[in-house]
């Protein structure tokens, strides 16, 4: 019996692991997949009924059942330089494990006989009422995975209402982002390591009607994308029709926020002598509320609030940026708890159930940005698999909420999420 519940235990702890690892994603393991139970084998519980075969591939939006269905489909579509730069993290990818596996760290606690036939889940961010507190993060170059790229997106988030947050590295100008968003939406800024250059930046998206920037503070140095190389390895594509490596000025061309920026003396497209004087100075450039993006020590949450910041994003940048091995949902509580209401707090990387979200919202997070599961819907089957991505996070949003005793977003309070 000894010998039968070990190998249980080491089985179901193998299956957690491809579950946090994006290697399930990348092929390689369908022969494992497709395997069935031996007689006399112990199941692992749960056990994994939908092993990602790629004769199973959805073959339209509406057959997803979870938003994890888009993604073997757009690893199928989608280049392999492109698919891996959308899924690496960094190093030993430790932080893009801890960013799913540490939500199992919470758990939820119900309460019952509330009338919960009706569900509103709008939210304030910033003095705007969206329909969800469901935000789309910033991702830059979204036609490496879809022809429409930031166009398709910004439609779905429109179905939806929700909240578009734009990156700096866009493939479609901020004006023509608006305008198929039929509504403002947020600005993400790469500051670089030319004030001159983040000041234009800064400029046109204020012009176009944008009403916060959300600054990125998480990209200070290089880093290692080991699943970007090996997957890159694998691409045989020409790519030099698409892509001007020969310098990062001639890169930068084909990004449309660069157009008319001088780009004369710039190294990096983010910075790494950034300090809290660029927020004063970027206060004195602009009327756009600031964001910060990339918090995750509840000290700099208190020092943002202290400088007058209009809010903070927790963010590990998807696991992109360092491989500190620290989730958000992990950071999340001692950052509300430090900065006790001052300025809203959204939250980011790792998010792909409403269960996740209802954990963040639970702690005290004003909206929670997801962006790898819409880029999934993307990159499958453009703007209306976006569309059910976001409407599957919804519908499972607003049924956790039913099932723990949440009418809005406002009764969902700390007493309902506990660490385990």
């Amino acid at each position: 019996m000894s010998s039968v519940l070990d190998s249980s235990s080491s089985r179901r702890k193998f299956l957690q692991f491809l579950a946090g690892s994006p290697l399930l994603a990348y092929g390689g393991l369908d022969a494992f997949a497709s395997e069935g139970p031996t007689p006399g084998t112990r199941l692992s519980d749960p056990i994994m009924w939908a092993p990602q075969r790629a004769e199973a591939l959805i073959k339209s939006p509406n057959e997803a059942i979870n938003v994890f269905d888009f993604e073997p489909v757009m690893r199928a579509k989608v280049p392999p330089a492109h698919f891996g730069y959308m899924a690496s993290g960094i190093d030993d990818e430790v932080t893009l494990r801890r960013n799913r596996e540490d939500f199992l760290k919470f758990v939820l606690r119900p309460r019952r006989l509330v009338d919960v036939s009706k569900v509103d889940m709008s939210v304030d961010i910033l003095g705007v009422r969206y329909d969800t507190p469901i935000v789309l993060a910033p991702v830059g170059g979204q036609k490496a995975f879809h022809a429409d790229g930031e166009i398709a997106t910004a439609r779905a988030a429109k179905v939806g209402h929700h909240l578009q947050i734009l990156s700096t590295g866009t493939t479609t100008g901020v004006e023509d982002v608006i305008a198929a968003r039929g509504a403002p939406v947020w600005y993400q800024l790469y500051a670089t390591n030319k004030w001159e250059v983040a000041q234009a930046f800064v400029t046109r998206a204020e012009k176009a009607g944008c009403p916060v920037v959300a600054v990125t503070i998480d990209r200070s140095s290089g880093r290692n994308q080991e699943t970007l190389v090996r997957l890159l390895r694998t691409d045989t594509r020409q790519c030099s029709a698409c892509h001007d490596r020969s310098s990062l000025q001639a890169a930068l061309k084909r990004r449309p926020m660069y157009e008319g920026v001088d780009v004369t003396g710039l190294t990096h497209t983010q910075s790494s002598a950034m300090t809290w004087d660029f927020m004063k100075r970027l206060r004195g450039t602009t009327k756009m509320k600031i964001v910060l993006k990339g918090i995750l020590a509840h000290e700099d949450a208190v020092l943002a609030a202290d400088a007058g910041m209009d809010g903070i994003i927790v963010s590990n940048h998807g696991a992109r940026s360092e491989d500190s091995g620290r989730s958000t949902i992990d950071a999340l509580p001692e950052i509300v708890e430090a900065v006790k209401g001052r300025i809203p707090i959204l939250v980011d990387s790792g998010f792909r159930r409403g269960t996740d979200i209802v954990k963040a919202l639970c702690m005290g997070a004003t909206a929670v940005c997801v962006g790898r599961p819409y880029i999934w819907g993307l990159g499958a089957f453009g703007q209306p698999g976006v569309e059910r991505a976001l409407e599957l996070l919804r519908i499972e949003t607003r049924a956790i909420m039913q099932q723990i005793g949440a009418p809005t977003i406002k009764h969902l309070l700390p007493a309902m999420v506990r660490r385990t």
